[in-house]
């Protein structure tokens, strides 16, 4: 999840990144670049974006109630909550006015190549190599060629080599010319939620093992922690409401592709995927782990969402 101006977004890190069209700098997103992702905190990981898909939606704006201006400086826990970034008004509030407004929603897409690096940097390491580093921008340039260099100095030269992989016509460019977008969230929300989600997975991993519940043993730097949930809807990391599952499976799974019938805790897979002889095999198979009740209780709401609606052609 990642915020601007007030509005949530529900991003699943390692796979996609969801972003509107007022945010700063959105169009300087583009198929092919490189990116690296961090939390305002610490670096998470670096990719290549492989598609940009965009829709229609609303989203919130926070607004100085005294001169309009938006994005009014993030709240505390001193009141007045919130300050004017205007320096001409500079007015303090404790409720912002809010303004619903039509926006452009994009997913900027980039599982294909994502290395985690979680840690790797911290805020102190990062900083240096943004440009403009006192914007609150969630994207923006960093000086490609020093932090390339501050990644191979770390030995994450395997990750540097999927960008290369990626994208092979890339040359290393000079100081002065950027070629890699930082992105990140600028509230401290997102903060917690990263790390939220880092003890979420080792919680799931260390219950679970080193298995996908769909499909079986895998590798650990293959699973994710998949929230059985919406978590942009809950904002909370519950205990036994999270199954390990490989990447493509969570994919699938958040999408309402595959799902489990509750009250025989058999996979059911949705047409649109029998053409794929890997996932159209697991169909009415049993579970690769053992549930706990409320996990039980969480597929059954997910199964209520996606099977008991026309989303797909059950023919």
């Amino acid at each position: 999840m990642t915020t601007d101006g007030g509005s949530l977004y529900d991003d699943q890190l390692g796979i996609k990144y969801l972003y509107d069209g007022k945010v700063q700098n959105h169009k300087r997103l583009q198929v092919g670049d490189p990116i690296a992702l961090w939390d305002g905190d610490r670096l998470l990981g670096i990719s290549v974006i492989e598609q940009i898909e965009e829709a229609p939606g609303t989203k919130t704006m926070q607004r100085c109630p005294r001169c309009g201006k938006t994005r009014p400086n993030p709240p505390s826990k001193a009141k007045p909550r919130f300050r004017c970034s205007n320096t001409k008004c500079r007015s303090e509030f404790d409720t912002p006015h809010l303004e619903k407004v039509d926006v452009t929603m994009y997913a900027a897409r980039y599982d294909a190549a994502w290395t985690a690096l979680d840690g790797l940097l911290d805020e102190g390491e990062i900083r240096p190599f943004i440009l403009k580093s006192g914007s609150f921008n969630s994207v923006r340039e960093i000086e490609w060629p020093a932090f390339h260099q501050a990644l191979a100095n770390k030995n994450a030269h395997r990750a540097l080599d999927r960008i290369s992989a990626r994208v092979p016509d890339l040359s290393w460019p000079t100081a002065t010319e950027p070629r890699i977008e930082l992105v990140h969230g600028f509230e401290h929300s997102i903060v917690r939620v990263r790390r939220g989600q880092r003890k979420f997975r080792e919680h799931i991993l260390a219950s679970q093992g080193s298995t996908c519940a769909f499909t079986g043993a895998a590798p650990p730097r293959v699973l994710e922690a998949g929230h059985l949930y919406s978590y942009a809807q809950l904002g909370e990391h519950f205990e036994h409401g999270g199954l390990m599952l490989r990447r493509d499976i969570h994919r699938l799974f958040d999408d309402g592709l595959l799902s489990v019938d509750p009250t025989r805790l058999r996979i059911d897979v949705a047409s649109d995927l029998a053409e794929y002889p890997q996932y159209a095999g697991l169909h009415d198979r049993p579970l690769a782990t053992q549930l706990r009740t409320e996990q039980v209780e969480w597929l059954d709401n997910h199964w209520r969402e996606h099977r008991e609606r026309p989303l797909f052609d059950r023919s």
